[in-house]
């Protein structure tokens, strides 16, 4: 058995039935040409016949209730797996536009994971117009992150459109990497030592994470330093309770419009993507008679797993921003998110390398908390939404010979935090994944077509005509 680092343990903690901590990944792939009618039907017969489940997908809690989450979360190998339960075709509805995919995509993230076997699911979706199908893969948050789960998946794609006789996801193992304390085995003596060991690096770090906690203290007292702490932002139309079904919705861009608006602007990839949500969220809340007077703020996820690191699990800090949601003027929007992105980058460059994961559980541990307790939802959030932006692979990929048209992430809400929006880059494109509450947040896709909108009207305030870059089709918005 394997143990579950404390931040990997703390997606088990909070899971309930109106949230389900479980990630996911669309993939629209566009059938190989003189594919026979049938290609998926022997493609999933294939995937079902692999006989080698590689870690994590053959990883499962040794003990699968409540108290055996919380007091013990460990990982045992499932030797008998039923992968005629864990991979499943499904075919959409005539016609099999985006709307229908997104619909089906939207009920199947809404289901929670067995706890009873290992926590993932494949979706083989054919029927999708255009000749193409889509692959959803949905696996828990203590298993995975957003970094690791791209790597992950791109770890059985091809850059050759003709390989064929390829691996199914789970049967690619990861290459092999120097062990590691988070690896260690669920003994009692294992887990004292590494008790002792979390007790001194705690002690080591104290005062970082005191000077940390400082300057987000002082930030609260002096919001002219321009540093967003938590529970700085209000409550909006998506800081309330939800409930467990969901709404998914999703927009598509091509990366070379939103680098013009970078070099014309001084502004980096995620600030435009955090200018364009937030710009979409005033819009939305003005709408709904529901803007508030102070700006909403962004929490948003940072890697630092290295980079040559393929393991799975959580590596990720958080920074708090702005959206500048209470400025009217667009320009003033955008430097304002460029002037709160860059005091929380200098917040986080401050801590060094090996505090960061403390620094991490230091600034959920409020958000956790909440959940755990009940609050969430019931109270001032720590921030109102996450916003988060994976670089994904940059060269064209092929599965079997079906060419991979897009790639969407599916992310996960919980109380308090309706909305997520998370993007995804792939060759050439910048995919977002809207994943939001289906009874707080109704019309949710609306949210996907504003970011669109404004994104328009960016390039018409800043790029001078000559400069602007050809647009390429945006492609439709799926939603459900």
């Amino acid at each position: 058995m394997k143990r579950l680092g404390t931040l990997d343990a703390s997606w088990l903690a909070v899971e309930s039935e109106d949230t389900p901590m479980h990630v996911g990944n669309m993939q629209i792939f566009s059938l190989p040409e003189g594919a026979p009618d049938t290609f998926l039907r022997d493609l999933v017969t294939s995937m079902k016949e692999t006989g080698d489940i590689a870690p994590p997908w053959c990883s499962k809690l040794a003990w699968p209730g409540m108290l055996g989450r919380l007091l013990a979360p460990s990982w045992k190998v499932d030797k008998n797996i039923d992968l005629d339960y864990h991979v499943r075709h499904s075919a959409l509805p005539n016609p099999g536009g985006e709307r229908e995919l997104g619909v089906l995509v939207s009920r199947l993230h809404s289901n929670p994971l067995d706890f009873a076997r290992p926590l993932w699911e494949c979706h083989v979706i054919e029927g999708l117009e255009n000749n193409r199908f889509a692959l959803y893969i949905k696996m828990h948050h203590s298993m995975i992150d957003g970094i690791s789960g791209v790597r992950l998946m791109q770890r059985v794609l091809s850059t050759d459109p003709n390989e064929r006789g390829m691996l199914p996801p789970w049967s690619v193992r990861p290459e092999p990497r120097g062990a590691s304390k988070n690896s260690s085995e669920a003994t009692i003596p294992a887990a004292l030592s590494h008790a002792l060991d979390a007790l001194k690096l705690q002690a080591d770090m104290a005062p970082t994470l005191w000077r940390a906690g400082n300057r987000l203290v002082h930030s609260v007292r002096h919001p002219e330093d321009g540093l967003t702490a938590p529970f700085t932002g209000p409550v909006s139309k998506i800081n309330h309770r939800v409930t467990g079904q969901r709404r998914f919705a999703t927009q598509h861009y091509e990366l070379e419009r939103l680098k013009a608006l970078t070099r014309a602007s001084g502004a980096s990839l995620n600030d435009i993507v955090l200018y364009l949500c937030g710009t979409a969220l005033r819009r939305f809340l003005q709408e709904q008679d529901d803007l508030p007077d102070a700006p909403l703020t962004a929490g948003i996820p940072v890697n630092i797993r290295p980079r040559h690191d393929q393991g799975t699990g959580t590596q990720i800090s958080f920074m708090i921003a702005s959206l500048a949601t209470d400025e009217a003027d667009p320009l003033t929007r955008l430097q304002s998110i460029k002037s709160s992105t860059r005091r929380a980058k200098e917040h986080l460059r401050k801590l060094p390398k090996n505090a960061l994961n403390q620094y991490t559980m230091l600034l959920m541990s409020p958000y956790i908390l909440q959940l755990m307790s009940g609050l969430g939802g019931r109270m001032r959030p720590v921030f109102n939404v996450t916003i988060s932006n994976v670089p994904g692979p940059q060269e064209t990929l092929y599965y079997e010979g079906a060419k991979l048209e897009a790639m969407y992430p599916v992310s996960l809400i919980a109380h308090g935090g309706a909305l997520n929006i998370t993007c995804l880059s792939y060759a050439g494109a910048l995919n977002f994944g809207f994943t939001g509450c289906r009874d707080t947040l109704p019309s949710m896709q609306r949210l996907a077509v504003y970011t669109g909108e404004a994104l328009d009207d960016l390039e018409k305030l800043i790029l001078p005509p000559k400069a602007k870059p050809k647009k390429a089709k945006a492609g439709k918005t799926g939603k459900a």
